[in-house]
């Protein structure tokens, strides 16, 4: 089996496009405690389900959230749900969506709004593969306001 595309922005949190059940067992090998699926469910035919992924990371004591993004972008309750998932959890958090790039968007935001440097999130962002440019006055405004 091919182990995902899993690209890490730091040691709390790493970022995936979409994962299958059966790629739980490896993740949790990996050393990651919580999975966090940014990714609604039926938006790509064939994909897994979500309550599939929450059943074999709940076998593997995983912790597990849906926080899905859609088309319609991030809402401050989607933010504030990863910044609780993230503080919440007691090892590195894996988060997924089709691509990787939502969740990193929503973890970047989550991290600007408790405070965090916009600058060294796009960093770390980059430094994982991931442009945040356009979010970029999202992530000044909500860093100033934290």
């Amino acid at each position: 089996m091919a182990m995902a595309d899993i690209r890490r922005i730091d040691e709390t949190i790493s970022v995936a496009p979409q994962i299958d059940p059966a790629d739980l067992g490896e993740i949790a090998g990996e050393g990651f405690t919580a999975i966090i699926n940014n990714r609604p469910d039926g938006e790509d035919a064939g994909q897994p389900d979500g309550d599939a992924i929450a059943a074999a990371a709940q076998t593997l004591g995983l912790g597990y959230s849906a926080i899905p993004v859609t088309h319609a972008g991030f809402s401050h309750a989607q933010i504030d749900a990863m910044r609780e998932m993230l503080d919440a959890a007691t090892g590195p958090v894996l988060a997924y969506c089709r691509s990787g790039t939502r969740s990193a968007n929503l973890w970047a935001l989550a991290s600007a709004k408790a405070g965090g440097d916009p600058d060294a999130i796009v960093a770390k962002a980059a430094g994982a593969g991931y442009d945040l440019s356009s979010i970029r006055p999202l992530l000044e405004s909500l860093s100033a306001g934290a």
